[in-house]
């Protein structure tokens, strides 16, 4: 009897592990033929977090940028509205640069322009090391000194040497012009320091130029730097990824995926495939890629793209660190040294640096 009961349990659980498996077929059977309904949400009222210093409330108070769904329509109007920009930013920039003690040079190597911004002390683990840095403005903006804030944060916090490049912009330039020009800076660059010296960092276009010269380096057969910091990048300019949705209109800077930035990279893009990975690295093949350090906020429009790139690489196997900010919109970690979580997010990045570059 007892042997016969204990094969009616066997048969009792074989039996429901079969329904289950058939329920669960089903399911995905189901879920897979089911059309993909988009998910309403109503409308309401974002506060300002309490959950960040109160300097970081002040910028997350402000209002959505001014002009940000009206982009120039025609080549003049970009440069018209890239010098207003940097005429506008030239003020700011001086400020910071003398709070910070950075000294800033004007030159040119491998044939583009650059900064070169040096610390009131670089740190003795930085001697023989050098940071280049690729500004953002959505392939379009900040022009010359402009582009600086970035590269004069990370040499001050971080104690590095810094090389910013003026890449060229549309119209003068469309796609790959702003990709030509940081390499040709690179190659100059590595033919005097050792490569796993140098580590590569940008933001929003610049983020993903970083990115991009770590897949134009692999196809050249060219060293690859020691370390990539790459911010909230423009790593996909398909409007592909959640956040372009979850974060419309809570994104202060970008705003939304009808925006500047998207008419931006177009323009840029001069009627190339947005697809190419020299445009939107996530696509490219990132294997072998050096440790890379990401940067975002919970209200950036392109915190999914940053995600992806993460994924990517760490399923590539690949050391890289995430790091995201409470309230913050597209890029504004490297808008003002005063704010304390901003000088947190570029004391990561040297500490990163720090790490994995070559002594």
């Amino acid at each position: 009897m007892q042997h016969k009961s204990k094969i009616s349990t066997v048969s009792r659980v074989a039996l429901r592990i079969a329904a289950f498996a058939a329920l669960y077929s089903s399911a995905v059977a189901f879920a897979q033929s089911a059309p993909l309904a988009p998910r309403e949400v109503p409308a309401k009222t974002i506060p300002v977090p309490n959950t960040v210093s109160p300097e970081l409330q002040q910028i997350i108070a402000q209002p959505l940028r001014t002009g940000w769904s009206t982009p120039p329509t025609t080549p003049e109007g970009w440069t018209h509205l890239a010098e207003s920009t940097r005429a506008t930013a030239s003020p700011n920039v001086e400020a910071m640069r003398a709070r910070l003690k950075v000294k800033v040079e004007p030159g040119t190597l491998g044939g583009v322009k650059i900064y070169t911004v040096t610390p009131e002390k670089v740190l003795p683990e930085n001697r023989n090391r050098m940071l280049l840095q690729v500004h953002g403005g959505c392939y379009v903006l900040n022009p010359a000194e402009a582009a600086l804030p970035e590269a004069m944060l990370i040499a001050a916090i971080g104690g590095y040497r810094v090389i910013a490049v003026d890449y060229r912009m549309p119209p003068e330039a469309y796609f790959p012009g702003a990709l030509d020009d940081v390499m040709a800076v690179y190659r100059a660059v590595i033919a005097k320091t050792d490569p796993k010296r140098v580590g590569l960092i940008g933001t929003s276009a610049g983020g993903a130029l970083v990115l991009e010269m770590g897949l134009r380096a692999k196809q050249l057969g060219l060293p690859l730097p020691g370390a990539i910091a790459s911010g909230t990048p423009m790593s996909d300019s398909t409007k592909t990824g959640d956040t372009f949705y979850t974060n419309a209109m809570l994104d202060s800077v970008l705003v939304s995926t009808e925006g500047f930035c998207d008419a931006a990279a177009a323009f840029y893009a001069n009627g190339h495939d947005l697809k190419d990975p020299l445009i939107s690295p996530i696509y490219g093949d990132m294997s072998g890629f050096p440790p890379t350090i990401l940067t975002s906020g919970t209200r950036d429009l392109l915190l999914s793209n940053t995600v992806r790139v993460h994924r990517k690489l760490r399923n590539l196997g690949i050391d890289s660190f995430l790091q995201v900010y409470e309230g913050q919109s597209h890029a504004q970690y490297g808008r003002d040294e005063r704010i304390p979580e901003n000088r947190e997010a570029f004391t990561e990045i040297g500490m990163f640096m720090n790490g994995h570059l070559k002594k």
